[in-house]
């Protein structure tokens, strides 16, 4: 089977090696597609930490950073009985960087790190149902916090993340979905999404969303960004809840502004199969639309092509086809 490995910063080739068997409570998926995660594709390529204390080292695991993966089960494992051969599946869980990945034709994953997709969609709409679960484990947390329904609700980041969250925001009832992002592309591609308004937060938005320690004016907010700039525009225009999904590698200022009213932050809740559902519900509901974050369409063999692509923000997400050779 084919399988990429990426052997230095912006340098990969494609092996050819044996099909995996799955062992005990594993399975074996056909991938159809998978779809670029940018934050890990991009630092990768570059050799930049994705996060405080990581650290790359070449040549990388094969198959890997690709782990929004869609396919068919091809095969199981002893003791599996949650899931059959021939089903249709996403795997909503990266079992970790260190075991082989899914950008090959074939990938071994844990049974309960796959979940079942409906079989109506394209695989392109079912391929990102990992980052719709990541995004969907802050939604299910701010669920019970009667802070969507019928709120004015500000999305920072309109990149991929950003784009499923303003979905769900949508499905959970928000009054109104206000985007903020610096790219006008990805403002208004975020327009034929749903959101009411997007905005880019250079400019002079005082009279739209007064800052604090005035009055603001969205109730709650979720940061797909993480970066400090990012993060303390939306605390200073958020009333009540502002939920953190953008990984954070430098510190935010909460200041005596954010007391009083008290801005609660939420950090990020962690991965569960609860969220993978809840991603999966909405799909099958027509609330989510994972189709449109895939923006080209390229095989393994043009894996550079598509992450320079990626670099120059020309797309929101590539999908990779592994038994297409063009």
């Amino acid at each position: 089977m084919k399988i990429l490995q990426v052997t230095a910063p912006q340098e990969f080739e494609i092996l050819d090696v044996p099909t995996p068997k799955p062992g005990s409570g594993e399975v074996l998926v056909r991938v159809e597609a998978v779809t670029t995660c940018p934050q890990w594709d991009l630092h990768l390529r570059h050799n930049e930490p994705m996060f405080i204390g990581h650290k790359f080292e070449y040549p990388y695991t094969p198959g890997q950073p690709g782990h929004e993966a869609t396919g068919e089960i091809a095969a199981v494992g002893a003791d599996v009985d949650n899931i059959a051969v021939g089903e249709r599946v996403s795997i909503w869980r990266d079992a970790g960087h260190q075991r082989p990945g899914c950008y090959a034709q074939y990938v071994v994953a844990k049974s309960e790190n796959v979940i079942r997709v409906p079989q109506h969609l394209s695989p392109e709409a079912t391929a990102p149902v990992e980052l719709a679960m990541c995004v969907g484990a802050t939604f299910v947390m701010l669920k019970p916090m009667d802070v969507l329904g019928e709120q004015r609700i500000g999305i920072s980041g309109l990149g991929p993340a950003g784009l499923i969250a303003l979905q769900m925001a949508r499905a959970e009832g928000a009054a109104e979905v206000i985007g903020f992002d610096l790219a006008p592309s990805r403002r208004e591609r975020a327009l034929t999404l749903g959101v009411d308004a997007a905005y880019d937060p250079r400019d002079d938005l005082r009279e739209q969303f007064p800052a604090r320690p005035g009055k603001t004016t969205l109730d709650s907010a979720v940061d797909c960004v993480g970066a400090k700039a990012s993060v303390e525009f939306l605390m200073d225009r958020t009333r009540d809840v502002l939920a953190l999904f953008g990984v954070q590698r430098e510190d935010y200022t909460y200041a005596p502004r954010h007391y009083s009213p008290g801005l609660r932050l939420c950090g990020y809740p962690g991965h569960s199969r609860s969220a993978a559902e809840y991603a999966i519900k909405l799909l099958e509901s027509g609330m989510l639309n994972l189709e449109p974050l895939v923006t080209h369409h390229l095989p393994l063999e043009r894996y550079n092509e598509g992450i320079e692509l990626l670099e120059k923000q020309e797309v929101v997400k590539v999908c990779f086809w592994p038994w297409r050779d063009r």
